[in-house]
């Protein structure tokens, strides 16, 4: 098959011949029709973190068609249209509360770029290839994935446009929804208006907030967030973004932040109402250093994949868009897999919000 290998931080991607081998019982081989591209996947241009990983392909926003199943496998048939999530163990005290994100195993099934057990079953000219990125590593013509990270959907929907589901948009709307449990008439304001951000506001929206006030470096994007629910926008970098936000107010109930920058991770807490919670989910930033008074009456948590169960919680938003609630498809630019630095490059500059590869027709 082809796939776009990912070989060194400084290097860009190259589209090489990759080889499988047999599944697992609990696996499935999924054909992918479309991908989007997460800023967790530009983590790797860290050199602590390619050195690690490396060689491997990327990408956790698969969807796609089932093409065959390991022996154990029950959920899914040949022939299933399905969106690939991240994945969990299904055993440990986490999966077995309704936590799938925060499975012991996570960063060994997802982070790792290989199965549980340290292996891989791919390989490029016989070199071994790590194909296991967040359960998937979609870049490819064909994904592996297992039973716990894939959610079978309507064969009518268009399956090349909902990968993103998988990752970034249910990581904001779940952070919304599942984390913070925002009420009508409560208020939010979101720190980057990426995919992550934007997916928020909605979310935000369609929970009913009364004010969603947005920050962001880019007057675009902002202007996006206004066409999607944000009631106020704050230009990024200005002088006082503190005061432009909670003005002569008692703060806000709920901050999202996405940037991972320390600066901007405290000024979400900052702005803060007392009661109020600060979710954090931007990755690859500094270390935050905080007053502990700051933290009176307020809670601050780092949320992963939106504290959601994929099987549960995709068919809800894709429900919302259906209904015309959550119209992440204004996000999206479409690519060839071939394109795939240039969509990197695209994304890095703002230019484009979420990158989405059509890999295959369905």
């Amino acid at each position: 098959m082809k796939a776009a290998v990912f070989r060194a931080h400084d290097e860009p991607y190259r589209i090489e011949d990759v080889t499988l081998g047999e599944l697992a019982a609990d696996e499935l081989l999924v054909r992918i029709v479309g991908v989007g591209m997460c800023h967790t996947d530009m983590l790797l241009r860290s050199p602590a973190m390619a050195a690690a990983l490396a060689p491997a392909i990327l990408g956790h926003e698969g969807s796609g068609v089932v093409e065959g199943v390991g022996s154990a496998v029950t959920r899914a048939k040949v022939g299933d249209h399905v969106l690939i999530s991240f994945d969990s163990c299904g055993w440990c005290s986490s999966c077995l509360r309704g936590a799938p994100a925060y499975c012991v195993e996570f960063m060994a099934r997802n982070v790792s770029g290989r199965r549980a057990d340290g292996t891989t079953s791919a390989t490029s000219a016989g070199e071994p290839i790590a194909n296991r990125w967040f359960g998937q590593s979609s870049f490819a013509e064909y994904s592996v994935a297992t039973e716990r990270n894939i959610v079978v959907v309507d064969k009518d929907l268009p399956l090349d446009l909902l990968g993103p589901l998988g990752c970034g948009l249910q990581t904001g709307a779940g952070s919304v929804l599942n984390e913070m449990k925002l009420a009508p008439g409560q208020s939010i304001a979101v720190f980057g208006a990426g995919a992550v951000g934007l997916a928020a506001v909605m979310a935000a929206k369609l929970a009913g907030a009364a004010e969603i006030v947005v920050v962001d470096l880019h007057r675009s994007r902002l202007d996006l967030a206004l066409e999607l629910g944000a009631t106020r926008v704050v230009q990024g970098g200005t002088d006082d973004v503190r005061g432009q936000i909670v003005g002569d107010g008692p703060g806000v109930d709920f901050t999202f932040e996405t940037t991972a920058v320390a600066s901007v991770m405290t000024t979400a807490i900052e702005v803060l109402a007392l009661g109020g919670k600060a979710v954090l989910v931007g990755a690859g930033g500094g270390d935050l250093t905080i007053s502990p008074s700051l933290l009176s009456g307020r809670t601050v948590t780092y949320a992963l994949e939106g504290s959601s169960i994929p099987q549960l919680f995709l068919p809800q938003l894709i429900s919302y868009w259906q209904r015309g609630l959550f119209a992440f498809e204004k996000l999206v630019r479409t690519y060839a897999l071939d394109d795939i630095n240039q969509a990197e490059a695209d994304s890095l500059s703002g230019a484009t919000i979420k990158p989405v590869f059509l890999v295959s027709a369905v």
